[in-house]
């Protein structure tokens, strides 16, 4: 039994702190950790949320309001998990650009990219079904629009809308539903999380330089880089706090503190600012079915990234046509956000069928012109210094 444990401890001290990585790698390569400590958080103060919730259609407010207000610290919990969960997405999307921009989705850590994009899916799932949970007027109409969206499939489309409402209507078994799995997915996304890890610490860290490190250009994570984590953990504490203290409502919606009535629509329904790109994919095609297509479309040919393109240099440091690229995809990504944040009306349902076209122009057209055109001078160059030399 010593035996056991002791390997297990060996393994465990291994996997955290004798794990080697490249010598230059910046603040950017931290967001990984960031992402795992926001995990933790959402588990933590959610088991602890489950034990007031009631999800029952007429007691679901009324027992957020009890949290809030009753509750010992109940205020804390609820706001550290409502914020908890921006500031989740706020690292996670900051933690696939940067894979983006170093290309750390190309071979050999094709695995490590498409875990990373399903447990995004996962949650995106997860932030939807616990946005219903208050059952206010913005949550109630969101669960009500998005498993409409189910409806667009032919033939079946209809039989799923009534399966995940448990009835004709969303109530109270549609609660009970939301509830159970918004309570199991962020252990599902847990179990993703530690195959994401794996499969990453078989191939390694990718680095600035977008090269495959040697023995004498690595260090371990302790005591290095573990500091280096204990660092940027506290000062994504000290943001996170500022929201958490200040501006507590600040990323919600005012409409949510409103008893959701299904004699009442809002004015202007919105979901949360990290739904709002995809939203605005979803509103910009008339068509209904296309625009549940284009809008499941935007995540998932993420998936097919490494098998799409291949890139001589990875770094964008050292490509200045990608370089710019980049950024370009990063503005279309934030005009996409302040559109689907703008009224369904015109110009900005014109301007988002503009916006969508760039969007999936940058994956299925641009990519491949800048391939051609990074091939076409990286290969003159080289055949340039050999006529020189």
């Amino acid at each position: 039994m010593r035996l056991v444990r002791s390997m297990i401890i060996n393994e465990i001290y291994e996997f955290f702190f004798s794990y080697p990585v490249s010598l230059n790698l910046t603040y950017f390569w931290n967001f990984g950790v960031y992402s795992l400590l926001c995990l933790i958080i959402q588990i933590i103060t959610g088991i602890f949320l489950a034990m007031y919730y009631t999800p029952e259609q007429n007691l679901a407010f009324i027992s957020i309001e009890h949290i809030m207000r009753d509750v010992q610290l109940g205020w804390l919990l609820r706001y550290i998990h409502a914020n908890g969960a921006s500031m989740f997405f706020i690292v996670v999307y900051l933690h696939m650009f940067r894979g983006l921009f170093f290309s750390s989705y190309l071979f050999p850590r094709e695995k490590v990219w498409i875990s990373g994009i399903i447990i995004f899916l996962l949650m995106i799932i997860t932030a939807f079904l616990g946005y219903v949970l208050p059952w206010g007027q913005m949550s109630f109409r969101a669960a009500t629009v998005i498993t409409n969206l189910m409806s667009a499939i032919p033939k079946i489309g209809n039989d799923i809308v009534i399966w995940l409402w448990g009835g004709y209507a969303v109530d109270n078994a549609t609660l009970n539903r939301f509830y159970s799995f918004h309570f199991v997915l962020p252990f599902i996304i847990l179990g993703f999380v530690i195959f994401h890890l794996i499969f990453l610490h078989k191939v390694g860290s990718s680095n600035i330089l977008g090269i495959e490190f040697k023995e004498f250009d690595v260090t371990f994570m302790y005591p290095y880089y573990i500091l280096k984590d204990l660092y940027g953990i506290i000062i994504f504490l000290i943001f996170f706090s500022f929201f958490l203290f200040f501006i507590p409502n600040y990323l919600g919606h005012t409409d949510n503190y409103i008893p959701a009535n299904p004699l009442v629509t809002p004015t202007h329904i919105v979901p949360e600012w990290y739904f709002l790109p995809f939203y605005a994919i979803l509103r910009s095609i008339p068509d209904k079915l296309f625009g549940v297509i284009a809008m499941l479309g935007s995540i998932l040919v993420l998936l097919f990234l490494p098998f799409l393109y291949k890139f001589e240099i990875r770094s964008l440091y050292f490509r200045p046509f990608s370089r710019f690229f980049f950024w370009f995809f990063v503005s279309i990504c934030i005009l996409l956000g302040w559109l689907g944040s703008m009224p369904a009306s015109e110009p900005f349902v014109f301007i988002s069928q503009i916006i969508t076209f760039l969007y999936f122009g940058c994956f299925f057209f641009y990519l491949l012109l800048l391939v051609i055109i990074e091939r076409f001078f990286w290969r003159n160059q080289f055949y340039l210094r050999k006529f020189n030399g």
